[in-house]
């Protein structure tokens, strides 16, 4: 017996997460998303991972740029998190950002962290695809994280 999409989706709703950003560029525009499919993988060699749904443009574009770049948000960019999440629209008008130092990619101002990746793997997620990316660059913050938890942003207390 299969478990139900919302069945599925409550019990995930149940592990709080940080929120990122991932950026990269499609033909020199930059262009993110907002994601919390994030997870370091492994320490030698530096691996992390993110899951981008298969039907959004990023998810072509990090593939073409062999890159990507994720910006762990702060509680004060809840903001950045429902723009670059919202559909239609330019998600970085308005928003403060620079090019990494090591890849160029955008990265945000004020992030907790932000993680510079070349490609390493690409495999396959179900409706998604799963992008392992080799740190080649991460430049830190010093802030309260952003949380997100059944289905709503959270702090810590």
């Amino acid at each position: 017996m299969a478990i139900s999409e919302d069945r599925f989706r409550q019990a995930l709703g149940r592990f709080a997460s940080g929120v990122t950003v991932v950026t990269t560029r499609d033909a020199g525009v930059p262009i993110g998303l907002t994601v919390s499919s994030f997870a370091s993988l492994s320490l030698d060699p530096p691996l992390i991972l993110v899951a981008i749904d298969l039907r959004v443009r990023a998810n072509a574009a990090i593939s073409q740029a062999g890159a990507f770049a994720v910006n762990v948000l702060t509680a004060e960019q809840e903001h950045l998190s429902r723009q670059f999440a919202t559909r239609d629209i330019d998600r970085f008008a308005g928003v403060a950002w620079q090019p990494g130092a090591a890849l160029g990619l955008p990265v945000l101002d004020g992030a907790l962290a932000q993680l510079e990746c070349r490609l390493h793997q690409m495999l396959p997620g179900g409706d998604h695809t799963i992008f392992v990316g080799e740190v080649v660059a991460a430049q830190l913050g010093d802030a309260t994280p952003l949380l997100y938890f059944r289905s709503a942003y959270r702090r810590l207390a």
